[in-house]
């Protein structure tokens, strides 16, 4: 029987979060952020997961609280009672723990492979189809795999012992694990992940991973974006993870419109295929289907005390009216063809440390008063994705709330293949969750 494609759905979960420089406690629970047992592909994208400081910029990137994160969201997607120690041997100093940091976060992420994440290949490309359709098909080069060094986001192959990271369980054995990491990247505060079921990660392919800087001078890595380009079966796939330009003075939205227009012009993917004919996207829009999320920074037009009657009355339109990123992407000044979900969640910035009431509400906070803002944002680009549900969460670790997306998005599936078909829970949407807060927003 000839193979042919049909498209098949699948479901998608996004989550960005700046988490201001700290790292986490082991008994950070992210159950209620990840809406687990639920979606096919995972992208967590975290902003400031160290300060944003000389050493960690211009020095040597801290890894261990990736590692934390890495681990956290691996208990949250893979839970499981028998969680135990990986075997990784403690490094003698605080100092030596930070200098072999690098290698043990590699070291660390293998432990939440599964076998099959462990051989990911290059290509994803059905070779009985491209001789059948040669001229058609997007994909098209010889198959291949990678090693696990190759595989990962580090470069280097002498792996130190790695470091030990007090309260923090490893998974002996990936067997049972639902989930199997697939990508990871850090680069000084923004860090990325994307996970996905194992039965998916033999269709996952073409992963290669491109980091922009913008930060100090416009070329270091404290603001900037990691962009991770996959293929999953015969459809193509680009996360932007991003954090950009800060500032509320007028005109700084401008800046941030800059760093979205570079990213887009400088992000570029090699081109890992050989075959002549390959049509692998090698830039950020030439991607199927392109989801970017990210701490973008926009904030809304008004005085702090203006911003803040508004809030009380849960104005959410008069607020949004004054979005400045609803103003630039309007008036065609950027993203320009990207969609975003309706907001109907309170502004996610800033907060005080361990508290719903905004920074500056207290005496002892006012010096850190900043107008609340929709900072942290998840859009979207291309056919084939559908949203269903745009929320916040409301943890309390940072002073940004997480912002989290689930999508159903289309991917062309060659006959014969894996068939995902989604349950009746899984298309569920919470009406609850759509909805405004309806408690008063400034608790004293």
């Amino acid at each position: 029987m000839a193979l042919s494609q049909d498209v098949q759905t699948f479901r998608v979960f996004v989550a960005t979060w700046n988490v201001g420089g700290k790292s986490p406690n082991s008994d950070l629970n992210l159950d209620d952020i990840l809406h687990t047992d639920q979606s096919d592909i995972y992208i967590l994208g975290f902003q400031e997961i160290v300060p944003l400081n000389a050493g960690n910029v211009l020095v040597i990137e801290d890894n261990e609280p990736a590692a934390k994160w890495l681990a956290l969201i691996n208990q949250s997607l893979n839970k499981s009672s028998e969680l135990a120690s990986s075997g990784l041997k403690p490094t003698s100093s605080l100092g030596s723990s930070l200098f072999f940091s690098k290698y043990s976060l590699k070291k660390i992420s293998k432990t939440f492979r599964t076998e099959s994440g462990r051989r990911l290949k290059t290509c994803n490309c059905n070779l009985e189809l491209e001789r059948k359709q040669s001229k058609d098909l997007c994909f098209r080069c010889q198959q291949s795999h990678i090693s696990e060094d190759e595989f990962s986001s580090e470069e280097d192959d002498d792996v130190p012992n790695g470091i030990d990271i007090p309260g923090i369980s490893f998974p002996s054995s990936t067997n049972q694990m639902n989930y199997s990491l697939v990508a990871i990247k850090q680069m000084v505060g923004i860090f990325v992940t994307v996970w996905a079921r194992k039965e998916h990660v033999q269709h996952i392919g073409h992963l290669r991973i491109s980091c922009i800087s913008r930060g100090i001078m416009g070329c270091l890595g404290n603001k900037g974006c990691i962009s991770v380009s996959m293929s999953f079966h015969q459809t193509s796939f680009c996360f932007v993870c991003s954090h950009l330009a800060s500032g509320e003075k007028e005109g700084d939205e401008l800046r941030r419109n800059m760093d979205v227009i570079e990213i887009l012009k400088n992000t570029q993917f090699p081109n890992i295929c050989r075959s002549v004919h390959s049509r692998v996207p090698e830039k950020i829009l030439e991607h199927d289907r392109v989801i970017w999320l990210g701490d973008l920074n926009y904030r809304i037009a008004l005085s702090y005390s203006d911003t803040r009657k508004l809030l009380e009355e849960n104005a959410w339109d008069a607020l949004l009216d004054k979005d400045q990123l609803k103003i630039e992407r309007e008036a065609g000044r950027v993203f320009k063809g990207w969609k975003e979900g309706k907001i109907y969640f309170a502004p996610t910035y800033k907060y005080s440390c361990n508290s719903d009431t905004y920074a500056g509400e207290t005496k002892k906070s006012k010096k850190k008063r900043r107008t609340p803002a929709w900072c942290d944002r998840i859009l979207w680009h291309g056919t084939g994705i559908r949203l269903l549900s745009y929320i916040r969460g409301e943890s309390k670790f940072s002073d940004h709330r997480p912002v989290c997306a689930t999508f159903l998005v289309d991917v062309d599936v060659v006959s014969g293949g894996l068939k995902k078909g989604l349950s009746g829970s899984n298309m569920k949407v919470r009406i609850e969750e759509l909805l405004p807060p309806t408690r008063n927003l400034f608790i004293e």
